[in-house]
């Protein structure tokens, strides 16, 4: 099979791994409404275009806090990538690196950020703060000595939700031979603790802690967007986990306008689930977002060819992307305005 959409990957990627681990990539919290809502909600939205405005062919390029990107594109955070494919986020990274795109490297991944950070791709670095505040501070030091260029804290965890998948197939243990890598220290691997503790002046600490900028994950809330940027944070990601936290969370893109207003303009505003289309990541532009970040589809590619599944999957995205801002008529990502998309 030749896939020529995300969704022939997630095909092929299906009939790959173990059935177990699919349903750990694929499956949600509950009874998975966030998950369905995630994509539900761009199917609702229509793109108008505008026409005859002599735009030329559409340029993507942006950069993110000085990091230059080819696309509005990043990887966002998913664990466990040997679960997918053996070289696991060695080979995801690869992929992003010959995107040009910025991959963010999760906590929980099976190799070490300084091995991710050696295939030379453009990191930034996720993180589950950790009430052992001089864990959470070495794993700060590691990121940036393996040359991460930001810290994206997940804040809508402080617990783990409950996947009926994992339930029901008994899967709540990384198999043997794999562990989180970034977890590792004195010949042992600790546990990722999630705390309801966490509050907003632990992000305080982390931001006197480091001088790379820190974007807040996790934001569904306006007023948790204002207090972020009270607090400092240098961008918010509108994000619900995949649907894999709190089910019945509404659909990110549906809460974007809302953040992006509350926001104003004072840092950028990133998405991610639910992307599925080049169409669906012009939509989430149109309606604020800086740039997008995709999950699900990345671990698609990898399970169905590791590096070169990546690379195809971004791949498509971009030639989706540039096609819908050539047929809306505009030049840019920036270019769009929020009246071009409609319910």
């Amino acid at each position: 099979m030749n896939p020529v959409n995300l969704r022939d990957f997630e095909t092929v990627a299906k009939d790959k791994p173990d059935p177990v681990l699919y349903d750990y990539f694929a499956g949600g919290a509950q009874d998975e409404i966030t998950v369905r809502a995630n994509e539900a909600a761009f199917r609702r939205l229509s793109l108008v275009p505008r026409i005859l405005r002599g735009a030329g062919p559409p340029r993507l390029d942006l950069a993110l806090f000085g990091q230059p990107s080819a696309m509005p594109l990043l990887l966002a955070p998913t664990a466990f990538h040997r679960l997918a494919w053996d070289e696991g986020e060695v080979a995801t990274a690869r992929a992003a690196r010959d995107a040009d795109v910025v991959m963010i490297a999760a906590m929980l991944s099976t190799v070490t950020v300084e091995e991710i950070a050696a295939t030379g791709a453009k990191l930034w670095f996720q993180l589950y703060l950790q009430p052992d505040l001089a864990f959470t501070e070495s794993l700060v030091r590691r990121a940036a000595a393996a040359g991460c260029r930001a810290l994206v804290v997940t804040a809508d965890s402080p617990a783990l939700g409950r996947n009926e998948r994992g339930d029901r197939n008994g899967f709540h243990d990384l198999p043997p031979g794999i562990v989180c890598a970034n977890m590792g220290g004195n010949g042992s691997v600790r546990q990722v603790e999630l705390s309801p503790a966490l509050s907003w002046r632990h992000l305080d600490w982390l931001r006197e802690i480091t001088d790379l900028p820190v974007l807040v994950k996790g934001v569904l809330h306006p007023a948790d967007a204002v207090l972020a940027v009270e607090h400092g944070a240098a961008g918010v990601i509108v994000s619900n986990h995949g649907g894999r936290q709190l089910d019945t969370a509404p659909a990110a893109v549906d809460r974007l306008p809302l953040i992006a207003e509350a926001v104003g303009g004072r840092v950028p505003v990133l998405l991610d689930g639910g992307v599925r289309r080049g169409t669906d990541v012009l939509k989430a532009l149109a309606l604020g977002a800086t740039a997008v970040a995709v999950g699900r589809p990345v671990l698609w590619g990898l399970a169905a060819s590791g590096s070169e599944g990546v690379a195809r999957v971004l791949s498509l995205l971009r030639t989706e992307l540039a096609n819908a801002l050539t047929l809306c008529g505009a030049a840019t990502p920036a270019a769009l305005t929020r009246d071009q998309v409609t319910p």
